[in-house]
Protein backbone atom coordinates (compact mmCIF):
# COMPACT_ATOMS: atom_id res chain seq x y z
CA UNK A 1 0.00 0.00 0.00
CA UNK A 2 2.38 2.48 0.96
CA UNK A 3 4.52 1.55 -2.33
CA UNK A 4 1.26 2.39 -4.57
CA UNK A 5 0.46 5.85 -2.38
CA UNK A 6 4.12 6.84 -3.17
CA UNK A 7 3.67 5.96 -6.80
CA UNK A 8 0.42 7.69 -7.25
CA UNK A 9 1.78 10.83 -5.19
CA UNK A 10 4.47 11.80 -7.98
CA UNK A 11 1.74 11.47 -10.62
CA UNK A 12 -0.54 13.54 -8.75
CA UNK A 13 2.34 16.26 -8.23
CA UNK A 14 0.91 19.70 -6.44
CA UNK A 15 -1.90 19.65 -4.54
CA UNK A 16 -4.86 22.21 -5.69
CA UNK A 17 -8.30 22.74 -6.21
CA UNK A 18 -7.36 25.56 -8.79
CA UNK A 19 -8.59 23.70 -11.69
CA UNK A 20 -7.22 21.45 -14.76
CA UNK A 21 -7.19 21.09 -18.01
CA UNK A 22 -10.17 18.43 -17.51
CA UNK A 23 -12.23 20.43 -14.86
CA UNK A 24 -12.32 23.97 -14.15
CA UNK A 25 -14.87 23.97 -11.72
CA UNK A 26 -13.34 23.19 -8.14
CA UNK A 27 -15.57 20.39 -6.55
CA UNK A 28 -15.56 18.21 -2.87
CA UNK A 29 -17.12 16.08 -1.34
CA UNK A 30 -18.12 15.79 2.42
CA UNK A 31 -17.77 12.54 3.43
CA UNK A 32 -17.49 10.38 6.96
CA UNK A 33 -14.98 7.16 7.12
CA UNK A 34 -16.86 4.05 8.19
CA UNK A 35 -15.90 2.34 11.18
CA UNK A 36 -14.79 -0.66 8.61
CA UNK A 37 -12.62 1.82 7.14
CA UNK A 38 -8.80 0.67 5.48
CA UNK A 39 -5.99 2.52 3.65
CA UNK A 40 -7.62 0.40 0.61
CA UNK A 41 -10.94 1.36 0.41
CA UNK A 42 -9.96 5.16 1.07
CA UNK A 43 -7.74 4.84 -1.63
CA UNK A 44 -10.49 3.60 -3.60
CA UNK A 45 -13.18 6.06 -2.79
CA UNK A 46 -10.33 9.12 -2.99
CA UNK A 47 -9.19 7.88 -6.64
CA UNK A 48 -12.94 7.31 -8.00
CA UNK A 49 -13.58 11.22 -6.54
CA UNK A 50 -10.21 12.34 -8.34
CA UNK A 51 -11.22 10.50 -11.31
CA UNK A 52 -14.78 12.48 -11.37
CA UNK A 53 -13.19 15.71 -11.30
CA UNK A 54 -13.30 16.24 -7.14
CA UNK A 55 -10.17 18.53 -6.18
CA UNK A 56 -10.84 18.29 -2.50
CA UNK A 57 -12.51 16.37 0.29
CA UNK A 58 -13.94 17.52 3.51
CA UNK A 59 -13.13 14.19 5.45
CA UNK A 60 -14.45 13.20 9.23
CA UNK A 61 -11.96 10.46 10.43
CA UNK A 62 -13.66 10.77 13.88
CA UNK A 63 -13.39 13.43 15.27
CA UNK A 64 -10.38 15.00 16.38
CA UNK A 65 -8.08 11.84 15.79
CA UNK A 66 -4.91 12.55 14.82
CA UNK A 67 -4.05 9.20 13.68
CA UNK A 68 -7.12 9.25 11.33
CA UNK A 69 -6.99 12.20 9.68
CA UNK A 70 -3.07 12.09 9.21
CA UNK A 71 -3.56 8.64 7.44
CA UNK A 72 -6.54 9.89 5.55
CA UNK A 73 -5.12 12.90 4.25
CA UNK A 74 -1.79 10.97 2.90
CA UNK A 75 -4.16 8.99 0.73
CA UNK A 76 -5.72 12.23 -0.30
CA UNK A 77 -2.39 14.22 -1.03
CA UNK A 78 -1.34 10.77 -2.74
CA UNK A 79 -4.40 11.15 -5.00
CA UNK A 80 -3.94 15.32 -5.66
CA UNK A 81 -6.77 15.63 -3.16
CA UNK A 82 -6.63 19.02 -0.72
CA UNK A 83 -7.43 17.62 2.48
CA UNK A 84 -10.14 19.94 4.64
CA UNK A 85 -10.38 17.68 7.86
CA UNK A 86 -13.91 17.81 9.01
CA UNK A 87 -14.72 18.21 12.31
CA UNK A 88 -17.91 19.25 14.53
CA UNK A 89 -17.04 21.49 17.17
CA UNK A 90 -19.95 22.29 19.68
CA UNK A 91 -21.42 18.41 20.22
CA UNK A 92 -19.33 16.24 22.44
CA UNK A 93 -20.95 13.80 24.27
CA UNK A 94 -18.67 13.09 27.34
CA UNK A 95 -17.18 16.39 28.37
CA UNK A 96 -17.40 18.07 31.95
CA UNK A 97 -21.23 18.78 32.57
CA UNK A 98 -20.53 22.28 33.18
CA UNK A 99 -19.40 22.49 29.75
CA UNK A 100 -22.98 22.37 28.55
CA UNK A 101 -25.50 25.23 26.89
CA UNK A 102 -28.37 26.04 28.66
CA UNK A 103 -31.68 26.35 27.22
CA UNK A 104 -34.47 28.87 28.66
CA UNK A 105 -35.74 26.54 30.43
CA UNK A 106 -32.97 26.03 32.79
CA UNK A 107 -32.19 22.71 31.20
CA UNK A 108 -28.59 21.90 30.63
CA UNK A 109 -27.43 20.02 27.10
CA UNK A 110 -25.94 17.43 29.25
CA UNK A 111 -28.76 16.38 30.47
CA UNK A 112 -31.80 17.53 28.68
CA UNK A 113 -31.34 17.72 24.65
CA UNK A 114 -33.79 19.34 22.11
CA UNK A 115 -34.55 16.93 19.05
CA UNK A 116 -32.31 13.79 19.60
CA UNK A 117 -29.94 12.60 22.00
CA UNK A 118 -26.93 13.45 20.28
CA UNK A 119 -27.84 17.03 20.77
CA UNK A 120 -25.27 17.01 23.72
CA UNK A 121 -23.96 20.78 22.42
CA UNK A 122 -21.70 22.84 24.70
CA UNK A 123 -21.84 26.07 25.45
CA UNK A 124 -19.34 28.66 22.95
CA UNK A 125 -19.46 31.14 25.79
CA UNK A 126 -17.78 28.82 28.05
CA UNK A 127 -14.06 29.70 28.64
CA UNK A 128 -12.79 25.76 29.00
CA UNK A 129 -14.54 25.19 26.30
CA UNK A 130 -13.33 27.53 24.15
CA UNK A 131 -9.51 26.89 24.88
CA UNK A 132 -10.64 23.16 24.26
CA UNK A 133 -11.58 23.68 20.69
CA UNK A 134 -8.50 25.88 19.91
CA UNK A 135 -6.48 23.09 21.53
CA UNK A 136 -7.77 20.14 19.77
CA UNK A 137 -8.36 22.05 15.76
CA UNK A 138 -4.73 23.30 16.81
CA UNK A 139 -3.95 19.94 16.97
CA UNK A 140 -5.26 18.56 13.74
CA UNK A 141 -3.29 21.38 12.18
CA UNK A 142 -0.08 20.44 12.78
CA UNK A 143 -0.42 17.23 10.94
CA UNK A 144 1.90 18.27 8.17
CA UNK A 145 -1.15 17.11 4.82
CA UNK A 146 -3.93 19.19 6.51
CA UNK A 147 -4.53 21.63 4.37
CA UNK A 148 -7.38 22.75 6.23
CA UNK A 149 -9.42 22.42 9.20
CA UNK A 150 -13.24 22.16 8.15
CA UNK A 151 -15.46 23.70 11.18
CA UNK A 152 -19.25 22.06 11.47
CA UNK A 153 -21.61 22.37 14.16
CA UNK A 154 -20.20 25.27 14.87
CA UNK A 155 -23.18 27.32 15.95
CA UNK A 156 -25.97 27.42 18.76
CA UNK A 157 -28.54 24.48 18.55
CA UNK A 158 -31.14 25.09 15.88
CA UNK A 159 -33.72 27.53 17.56
CA UNK A 160 -35.96 27.00 14.75
CA UNK A 161 -35.19 23.42 12.18
CA UNK A 162 -35.22 23.88 8.59
CA UNK A 163 -38.93 24.10 7.49
CA UNK A 164 -38.53 20.27 5.65
CA UNK A 165 -37.87 18.90 9.60
CA UNK A 166 -40.91 20.08 10.95
CA UNK A 167 -43.01 16.71 10.41
CA UNK A 168 -39.87 14.24 11.08
CA UNK A 169 -39.62 15.66 14.57
CA UNK A 170 -43.81 16.01 14.72
CA UNK A 171 -43.19 20.00 15.60
CA UNK A 172 -44.66 23.18 14.28
CA UNK A 173 -41.80 26.15 14.77
CA UNK A 174 -43.15 29.62 13.70
CA UNK A 175 -41.67 31.35 16.96
CA UNK A 176 -38.77 30.46 19.35
CA UNK A 177 -39.43 27.71 22.22
CA UNK A 178 -37.38 27.71 24.91
CA UNK A 179 -36.45 24.08 24.80
CA UNK A 180 -34.21 24.64 22.13
CA UNK A 181 -33.27 28.41 22.80
CA UNK A 182 -29.64 28.35 24.62
CA UNK A 183 -27.62 29.70 25.86
CA UNK A 184 -29.33 31.07 29.44
CA UNK A 185 -26.22 29.45 31.86
CA UNK A 186 -24.94 31.71 34.33
CA UNK A 187 -21.83 33.06 32.55
CA UNK A 188 -23.72 34.45 29.53
CA UNK A 189 -26.61 35.63 31.51
CA UNK A 190 -23.64 37.51 33.65
CA UNK A 191 -22.18 38.38 30.05
CA UNK A 192 -24.86 40.23 28.49
CA UNK A 193 -26.38 41.87 31.36
CA UNK A 194 -22.97 43.30 32.05
CA UNK A 195 -22.91 44.59 28.26
CA UNK A 196 -26.27 45.73 28.26
CA UNK A 197 -27.77 46.01 31.53
CA UNK A 198 -30.70 43.57 30.52
CA UNK A 199 -31.19 40.16 32.54
CA UNK A 200 -32.38 38.29 30.19
CA UNK A 201 -34.23 35.95 32.19
CA UNK A 202 -36.50 38.39 33.44
CA UNK A 203 -37.57 39.35 29.45
CA UNK A 204 -40.69 38.18 29.11
CA UNK A 205 -39.69 37.52 24.85
CA UNK A 206 -36.39 37.14 24.50
CA UNK A 207 -36.65 36.17 20.93
CA UNK A 208 -37.95 39.71 20.28
CA UNK A 209 -34.52 41.47 22.25
CA UNK A 210 -32.32 42.47 18.95
CA UNK A 211 -29.41 42.72 21.65
CA UNK A 212 -29.53 39.10 22.54
CA UNK A 213 -29.73 38.53 19.36
CA UNK A 214 -26.77 40.10 18.32
CA UNK A 215 -25.00 38.78 22.11
CA UNK A 216 -25.10 35.20 20.26
CA UNK A 217 -23.89 35.99 17.04
CA UNK A 218 -20.69 37.46 18.18
CA UNK A 219 -20.31 34.65 20.74
CA UNK A 220 -19.79 32.13 17.83
CA UNK A 221 -18.12 34.58 15.70
CA UNK A 222 -15.63 35.11 18.48
CA UNK A 223 -15.29 31.76 18.79
CA UNK A 224 -14.06 30.76 15.16
CA UNK A 225 -12.07 33.45 15.01
CA UNK A 226 -9.88 31.87 17.68
CA UNK A 227 -9.74 29.30 16.35
CA UNK A 228 -9.21 30.34 12.94
CA UNK A 229 -6.22 32.22 14.54
CA UNK A 230 -4.49 29.46 16.49
CA UNK A 231 -5.00 27.53 12.92
CA UNK A 232 -3.40 30.69 10.98
CA UNK A 233 -0.62 30.54 12.92
CA UNK A 234 0.62 27.48 12.33
CA UNK A 235 0.21 28.12 8.31
CA UNK A 236 -2.87 26.33 7.69
CA UNK A 237 -6.33 27.22 6.48
CA UNK A 238 -9.86 27.19 7.92
CA UNK A 239 -13.03 26.16 6.38
CA UNK A 240 -16.33 25.68 7.67
CA UNK A 241 -20.06 23.95 6.75
CA UNK A 242 -22.51 26.96 7.55
CA UNK A 243 -26.40 27.24 7.35
CA UNK A 244 -27.68 29.06 4.20
CA UNK A 245 -28.06 32.88 4.00
CA UNK A 246 -26.96 34.13 6.43
CA UNK A 247 -29.53 36.61 6.60
CA UNK A 248 -32.06 34.28 4.91
CA UNK A 249 -31.77 31.32 7.48
CA UNK A 250 -28.09 31.17 9.44
CA UNK A 251 -28.54 33.69 11.57
CA UNK A 252 -32.29 33.21 12.44
CA UNK A 253 -32.05 29.02 13.09
CA UNK A 254 -28.65 28.95 14.63
CA UNK A 255 -26.94 32.35 14.98
CA UNK A 256 -24.37 31.93 12.70
CA UNK A 257 -23.64 35.30 11.36
CA UNK A 258 -20.51 33.42 9.40
CA UNK A 259 -19.80 36.80 6.49
CA UNK A 260 -17.90 38.32 9.57
CA UNK A 261 -15.69 34.94 10.39
CA UNK A 262 -12.05 35.38 9.46
CA UNK A 263 -11.91 31.97 7.42
CA UNK A 264 -10.59 30.87 4.22
CA UNK A 265 -13.44 29.24 2.53
CA UNK A 266 -17.25 28.70 3.27
CA UNK A 267 -19.26 25.95 2.22
CA UNK A 268 -22.96 26.68 2.68
CA UNK A 269 -25.30 23.58 3.25
CA UNK A 270 -27.78 24.36 0.19
CA UNK A 271 -29.89 21.59 1.12
CA UNK A 272 -32.41 22.61 -0.65
CA UNK A 273 -35.58 19.54 0.50
CA UNK A 274 -34.52 20.46 3.94
CA UNK A 275 -36.29 24.01 2.88
CA UNK A 276 -38.93 22.36 0.67
CA UNK A 277 -37.40 24.19 -2.39
CA UNK A 278 -36.54 23.16 -5.62
CA UNK A 279 -33.43 22.65 -7.36
CA UNK A 280 -33.83 26.22 -8.73
CA UNK A 281 -33.64 27.24 -5.00
CA UNK A 282 -29.95 26.32 -4.82
CA UNK A 283 -28.78 29.09 -7.19
CA UNK A 284 -31.17 31.91 -5.81
CA UNK A 285 -29.42 31.30 -2.64
CA UNK A 286 -26.22 30.98 -3.52
CA UNK A 287 -26.23 34.45 -4.89
CA UNK A 288 -26.97 35.67 -1.06
CA UNK A 289 -24.36 34.13 0.38
CA UNK A 290 -21.38 35.22 -2.71
CA UNK A 291 -22.83 38.75 -2.31
CA UNK A 292 -22.72 38.87 1.92
CA UNK A 293 -19.04 38.33 1.30
CA UNK A 294 -18.75 40.68 -1.05
CA UNK A 295 -16.33 38.59 -3.00
CA UNK A 296 -13.72 39.05 -0.25
CA UNK A 297 -13.68 34.72 0.03
CA UNK A 298 -14.78 31.38 -1.89
CA UNK A 299 -18.28 30.36 -1.21
CA UNK A 300 -18.74 26.52 -2.29
CA UNK A 301 -22.48 25.59 -2.99
CA UNK A 302 -23.06 22.53 -0.97
CA UNK A 303 -25.51 20.01 -2.49
CA UNK A 304 -27.37 16.79 -1.14
CA UNK A 305 -26.99 13.82 -2.82
CA UNK A 306 -30.15 11.69 -2.74
CA UNK A 307 -28.90 8.31 -2.60
CA UNK A 308 -31.89 6.23 -3.77
CA UNK A 309 -33.20 8.25 -5.59
CA UNK A 310 -35.48 5.95 -7.69
CA UNK A 311 -37.75 6.11 -4.24
CA UNK A 312 -37.27 9.32 -3.06
CA UNK A 313 -41.21 9.97 -3.09
CA UNK A 314 -41.55 6.78 -1.30
CA UNK A 315 -39.29 7.89 1.82
CA UNK A 316 -40.40 9.95 4.48
CA UNK A 317 -37.49 10.89 6.88
CA UNK A 318 -36.27 14.33 4.61
CA UNK A 319 -32.61 13.28 5.59
CA UNK A 320 -33.18 11.00 2.92
CA UNK A 321 -34.06 12.90 -0.14
CA UNK A 322 -32.24 15.67 -2.13
CA UNK A 323 -30.46 15.97 -5.37
CA UNK A 324 -31.97 13.30 -8.11
CA UNK A 325 -29.87 12.79 -11.25
CA UNK A 326 -31.71 15.49 -13.06
CA UNK A 327 -31.59 18.19 -10.94
CA UNK A 328 -27.97 17.93 -10.31
CA UNK A 329 -27.58 20.14 -13.59
CA UNK A 330 -29.67 22.98 -12.52
CA UNK A 331 -28.39 23.04 -8.89
CA UNK A 332 -24.56 23.13 -10.39
CA UNK A 333 -24.88 25.74 -13.42
CA UNK A 334 -27.35 27.84 -10.46
CA UNK A 335 -24.41 28.28 -8.00
CA UNK A 336 -21.52 28.78 -10.74
CA UNK A 337 -24.04 31.30 -12.39
CA UNK A 338 -24.70 32.78 -8.95
CA UNK A 339 -21.05 33.64 -8.15
CA UNK A 340 -20.35 30.37 -6.27
CA UNK A 341 -16.37 29.19 -6.42
CA UNK A 342 -17.58 25.72 -6.93
CA UNK A 343 -19.77 23.04 -5.01
CA UNK A 344 -19.30 20.83 -2.58
CA UNK A 345 -21.57 17.16 -2.58
CA UNK A 346 -22.86 15.80 0.63
CA UNK A 347 -22.04 12.91 0.02
CA UNK A 348 -19.98 11.79 -3.08
CA UNK A 349 -20.36 8.01 -1.87
CA UNK A 350 -23.86 8.81 -2.37
CA UNK A 351 -23.84 9.54 -5.83
CA UNK A 352 -24.72 6.61 -8.59
CA UNK A 353 -23.92 6.72 -12.12
CA UNK A 354 -26.74 8.35 -13.33
CA UNK A 355 -25.73 11.21 -10.49
CA UNK A 356 -22.07 10.81 -11.88
CA UNK A 357 -23.39 10.76 -15.73
CA UNK A 358 -25.64 14.09 -15.16
CA UNK A 359 -22.16 15.85 -12.44
CA UNK A 360 -20.03 15.55 -15.77
CA UNK A 361 -22.41 17.07 -18.44
CA UNK A 362 -23.10 20.10 -15.84
CA UNK A 363 -19.21 20.65 -15.09
CA UNK A 364 -18.53 20.22 -19.15
CA UNK A 365 -21.49 22.48 -19.70
CA UNK A 366 -19.41 24.96 -17.84
CA UNK A 367 -16.28 25.02 -18.85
Amino acid sequence: MKKLLASVLLAAGMVSCAGTAEKTIPVYGWQGEGAEATEASIQADFSKWKEHGLCGVCYNAGGFNVEKHARAAKIAHANGLEYHAWIPAMLKGDADSTWYAVNRNGESAYRVQAYVPYYKCMCPNNPDVVNYLVTEYGRIADIPEVDFVHLDYIRYVDVILARGLWEKYGLVMNEEYPTADYCYCDKCVADFKKATGIDIRTVKDPSMCDQWKRFRYDVVTRLVNKIADAVHAKGKKVSAAVFPGPESYAKKLVRQEWNKWNIDAFFPMNYNDFYLEPASWVGEITREEVASVNGRKPVYSGLFICRDWKNKAKIKDPEGHGLIPSEIGEAISGSMKAGAAGVALFVPGNMTDEHWAEFDKAIRSLQ
